[in-house]
């Protein structure tokens, strides 16, 4: 069994990633433009994100698409990589992909009918409707209407769809500021939230069956009405400080509780990532909820900062501000995310790396090692084993989201 690995890239592993540099600024730029490309080539059938599965690990025949369950929550990711890529390039292509994440986000609003978020909308004659309601049927399938079309959706939205599409929106609100399509993401935040707040922050579906709560998440419902009060100060600046002044205090307790256990269920800190930046991105630098959000932040960091995680580390340089070491190893976790492979190969590093548990190595394992999956930075870096075989391909939101955010703060 190899000896066991250092948490932090070793000084090796490091000149190699400098003597490989690989990848210069222009070169990364050029990777994230394709990325993007073949995002709306191949992720986007139906308007929203989906990935892949090819007819084999080497073939560009798309039998199906996968993992449309959580289409909310990465177009939503996706839609903040491009509002940053506008913001820095001024890209027309950049504009367009972010309004075609909008328009896709409004989609998944429209066709409930009722101002409720829904994971995915597709066609009802779109040749993977079969395959996608079989995967995703257990969440409830309902009809609709859209484009002047029959629809299905799928329901059971969780708290994760509505997190990645708010954070997605507020960061839109920000970076696509002056543009056409500033009025549309304006008046998408006023409805989910207004929804929210008007149902005492249930969300119900069709049926009538609640599929998720807020109330036992102050940090969530807090960074819902921050982006709100930007989106439409008049309608939500009372609503967010009357619930600032009674709610803020308890921001860390949920997820100091998470924090119990920093391996399994490790979407979980990435959910807790962005609503912190949305709350502290758009909180007064000055007020006494600021420091309240960022006891929690801070509380939240000292579990990850170690754990080779780039989206993470541009998350904290936008609450921090730079810090070299921090941001050289940034780069050096991104030029490392290229060496993984799109698709989903089955990877097994059990007997490769020390393990403290079935599943779980003693150290953080490398990132051109880690098991492939949709979002690298919202698995755990100490996962032993997972994939798939080879047919699934990630979208690549994992780079480009921390690549441009890295642009716009001056880290790349």
């Amino acid at each position: 069994m190899a000896a066991p690995q250092r948490k932090r890239y070793s000084a090796s592993t490091q000149k190699r990633a400098r003597l490989a540099s690989a990848i210069s600024s222009s070169g990364f730029e050029s990777e994230a433009e394709k990325i993007s490309a073949r995002i709306r080539e191949k992720h986007m059938p139906h308007g929203t994100l989906m990935d892949p599965i090819f007819a084999s690990p080497d073939s560009e025949v798309i039998d199906s698409y996968t993992r449309t369950g959580d289409s909310a929550i990465w177009t939503g990711h996706y839609l903040a990589a491009e509002a940053f890529r506008y913001r820095v390039t001024g890209s027309a292509d950049a504009l367009a992909n972010a309004t075609a994440a909008i328009v896709g986000i409004r989609g998944l609003v429209d066709i409930t009918g009722m101002d409720v978020l829904a994971r995915v909308a597709v066609p009802a004659n779109s040749p993977y409707a079969a395959a996608i309601q079989k995967e995703e049927g257990g969440h409830g399938v309902f009809a609709g209407r859209l484009h002047g079309q029959d629809y299905f959706w799928i329901g059971n939205t969780t708290r994760d769809q509505y997190s990645g599409v708010i954070f997605g929106l507020g960061v839109a609100l920000e970076m696509l500021d002056e543009t056409p399509v500033q009025g549309e993401v304006a008046e998408l935040v006023g409805r989910l939230v207004g929804y929210l707040v008007d149902h005492s922050w249930a969300i119900r579906m069709p049926t009538g069956k609640v599929s998720t709560v807020f109330l036992q998440r102050p940090d969530q419902q807090l960074a819902f009405l921050q982006v709100a009060k930007r989106a439409a100060s008049g309608k939500f600046s009372s609503r967010y400080r009357a619930m600032a002044l009674a709610m803020s205090a308890l921001t860390l307790v949920p997820i100091a509780y998470e924090l119990l256990d920093d391996h399994h269920s490790y979407f979980k800190f990435n959910l807790d990532t962005i609503n912190l930046y949305s709350l502290l991105r758009f909180e007064n630098k000055n007020s006494l909820f600021r420091k309240l959000y960022l006891k929690a932040y801070d509380v939240l960091r000292r579990t990850t900062d170690d754990h080779q995680n780039a989206h993470f580390n541009m998350i904290d340089c936008a609450v921090k501000g730079r810090d070299s070491r921090r941001d050289q190893q940034t780069m050096e976790f991104l030029e490392a995310w290229l060496q993984r492979p799109r698709r989903d190969p089955f990877v097994d590093l059990r007997g490769t790396f020390k393990a403290r548990s079935e599943d779980r190595a003693s150290t953080v394992i490398p990132i051109p090692q880690r098991p492939t999956t949709d979002f690298l930075w919202q698995r755990s870096p100490f996962l032993l084993y997972g994939g798939g075989v080879g047919l699934v391909e990630g979208a690549g939101i994992d780079f480009i989201l921390p690549y441009w955010m890295a642009r716009f703060f001056g880290v790349a």
